[in-house]
């Protein structure tokens, strides 16, 4: 692929930030250009994770909303209620989360696997909060 020089010297630089090749950084944002085009409201970011899906303009990556809408029991109507969203951008995290099921289920299994320590590390910031009942 031939790009302007300082298009290229961009390119570069996101790479190295990653620690991908040039080659292997225009192949991933051709892909994520792609998967824009092919589906409404979904947005690439870098996260602690890496690169992941997002739900446009929102702080969101689409495996999150993808816990909210098991713990909803696929209600779109009541995930959209509770994230105070249009439906049509729950259902674009479904649609993405249908079409690219390994991306979404490794990213969840990746998320369950963090113990308090581990996030510690990455929020130095992080609390351990201890619930007690109130006595009556």
């Amino acid at each position: 692929m031939r790009l302007p020089v300082e298009s290229g010297d961009r390119l570069k630089r996101m790479a190295t930030r990653h620690g991908w090749t040039a080659s292997d950084a225009s192949a991933r944002l051709v892909e994520e250009g792609l998967r824009r085009a092919e589906f409404a409201f979904i947005d690439f970011r870098d996260s602690a994770a890496g690169r992941q899906a997002y739900v446009q303009g929102t702080t969101l990556a689409v495996w999150e909303v993808m816990l909210l809408v098991r713990s909803y029991k696929e209600n779109v109507a009541a995930v959209a209620r509770y994230l105070n969203w249009p439906e049509a951008k729950v259902q674009a995290a479904i649609n993405y989360a249908k079409t690219f099921p390994g991306e979404i289920k490794m990213a969840l299994t990746e998320n369950a696997s963090v113990d308090f320590e581990e996030l510690k590390r990455m929020l130095p910031q992080a609390a351990r909060f201890l619930s007690h009942r109130a006595k009556r």
